[in-house]
């Protein structure tokens, strides 16, 4: 693994945490430094990160709030 693949998970923590989970990644690494683009994509995907997670999750948060808005009124 190159010393610029290392910098580069270390300062993105999303990357980071999601290797320490999944640390088979490590030996696709060692063998091509390349693949750290399809490992954050694959990272936003486990986190739920990506903008089509994040406007449902805002989706559910306003559907709460309608339903304690009218148990309110």
């Amino acid at each position: 693994m190159t010393t610029e693949t290392l910098i580069r998970i270390r300062n993105n923590p999303i990357v980071y945490n999601y290797l320490r989970d999944n640390s088979y990644w490590y030996k696709e690494l060692n063998r091509d430094g390349n693949i750290i683009n399809e490992i954050e994509k694959e990272a936003k995907d486990y986190y739920k990160l990506n903008l089509s997670d994040k406007l449902n999750n805002l989706n559910e948060k306003l559907d709460v709030l309608k339903t304690f808005m009218d148990i309110i009124n």
